[in-house]
């Protein structure tokens, strides 16, 4: 059982006036966390000690908040198992993947450790007699509200980048996740100097009360609805937004591909995490001459993934993070078969504790359908069948969100107007995961603004300042 404690001004255990909320596991329903809920006015309180935090630590060099949040990333590294526990604790994620996910947020604080001193303004061409610049500053205080689908690698993507290029951070972690963030905050405060990072806990509102207060930029990832929530906020108190939302990422297999091969990358992608991923593959056209093959390879796949706890080793599919999220996972699904959709795997509640529910695979689908239109957000990979390529780009492109998408093609042509047509922030071209290290993307439509992590992300977390001088009175110093 884990007991929570925020921090605020340098002082754990500060607030938690608003009462307190329990976590449950999502594989057996018992309590595993129980978390303090702050109220408006204490996060008022913090708001107000980070703004008073901030000039010292905007002031500290560059070189020294780097070597910070080295020390930083090797605290995380020491906490990896006790994190990783956590994670599966509170949401369900097989074990392995939560150690994967730590250590991808270890590389991430490592990276912008090793980025951000290396990264600067630009002298300009002016008059002969005077000097032109533009240099980077913090931005200054930092609400970082984060999701509860990979806690510790999405929440070491915005607060190392944030905290390196010198602002304070207040941290509010997924209400869902908070023994993670907790357990992370602890990691990386034991870093930094006092005050330089806050940790909020509570449910939405107090994610709504952060988002209300006098800060510079409010970063978040989550859902669709929560970050027009947040952007409408922040138009009324001046704070910039950062916002990486919900997606229906579409997957195309094309005519020519393996099947067999593209069904396992379909599989994959639908049903990693259980479908939690903010990239996961939502919907899928397959081409009229691979159909067949394809649906069938798929079903194999899905009806062979070993469910059950995710602390249980050889577990494949974990549960999904509690039941009123199954509910909806599963409303999606039979509103479906209800209009004439085919259900080839799962689809079904199963019976005992916790939120289980299979990989699903439904057939028959029509591109209009809730399921292929909404984000699911689960193990569950719709297919709708197209006549042609032209037909496939057109429906994966009608979409109102914009996060990324997966295209698998013998076809080098195809590949091309792909990545040139698709209005999404990624592009996957016979891999629905992977990619380069320091990969940045603007996310588009519902889907988000702002850049999402890779170098880029720390320009988000900075304001550029133009500078003139000249000598005074027009002659020399």
């Amino acid at each position: 059982m884990y007991t929570v404690a925020q921090l605020v001004g340098g002082v754990w255990g500060a607030g938690g006036d608003g009462g307190e909320l329990v976590v449950c596991d999502p594989a057996d329903g018992t309590p595993v966390s129980t978390v303090p809920v702050a109220t408006a006015d204490e996060v008022g309180k913090a708001a107000q000690a980070a703004r008073n935090a901030a000039a010292q630590w905007a002031a500290t060099a560059p070189a020294e908040r780097a070597a910070a949040l080295h020390r930083a990333a090797d605290a995380v590294a020491a906490a990896t198992e006790e994190l990783a526990e956590a994670v599966t604790a509170e949401m369900g994620k097989p074990l392995a993947d939560a150690r994967g996910g730590v250590e991808a947020g270890i590389g991430t604080l490592r990276q912008y450790a090793e980025l951000a001193p290396l990264r600067g303004g630009r002298t300009l061409n002016g008059g002969v007699d005077a000097l032109d610049f533009l240099t980077p500053q913090p931005r200054g205080v930092v609400a970082a509200i984060t999701p509860w689908n990979d806690p510790v690698a999405v929440s070491c993507g915005l607060l190392g980048a944030a905290l390196v290029t010198g602002n304070v951070v207040l941290y509010k972690p997924s209400e869902r996740a908070p023994a993670t963030g907790w357990l992370l905050a602890r990691a990386l405060d034991q870093a930094l100097p006092a005050g330089v990072l806050s940790l909020l806990t509570g449910g939405p509102e107090v994610g709504a009360a952060l988002a209300a207060q006098d800060v510079d930029v409010v970063a978040h990832v989550g859902s669709t609805a929560t970050g027009r929530a947040i952007a409408a906020a922040a138009a009324r108190t001046g704070a910039k937004v950062l916002l990486e939302n919900g997606g229906s990422d579409p997957l195309i297999v094309d005519a020519g591909v393996d099947p067999e091969w593209a069904a396992g990358q379909a599989a994959l992608g639908a049903f990693a995490n259980a479908g939690q991923i903010c990239v996961a593959v939502e919907r899928i056209y397959v081409h009229r001459e691979v159909a067949g093959d394809f649906v069938a390879a798929l079903t194999r796949h899905a009806e062979a993934l070993r469910v059950g706890p995710g602390r249980d080793p050889g577990t494949e599919l974990g549960p999904l993070v509690d039941r009123r999220h199954r509910d909806h996972v599963h409303g999606q699904v039979t509103a479906a078969v209800a209009a004439g959709a085919r259900v080839r795997a799962g689809g079904e509640v199963p019976d005992g504790p916790g939120a289980f529910y299979p990989a699903t695979v439904v057939t028959d689908c029509r591109h209009d359908m809730p399921l292929v239109r909404e984000e699911t957000f689960g193990p569950v990979a719709p297919v709708v069948v197209v006549d042609s390529f032209d037909e496939a780009l057109r429906c994966a492109a009608d979409s109102p969100y914009g996060l990324a998408a997966t295209v698998l093609t013998t076809s080098m042509s195809h590949a091309q107007r792909a990545w040139r047509e698709l209005p999404v922030g990624t592009v996957k071209v016979n891999a629905v995961f992977g990619g380069a290290p320091g990969g940045a993307a603007h996310p588009r439509r519902a889907s988000g603004q702002g850049f999402g992590y890779g170098p880029e992300l720390l320009d988000e977390f900075t304001a550029t300042k133009a500078v003139h001088i000249e000598a005074p009175g027009g002659g020399e110093w």
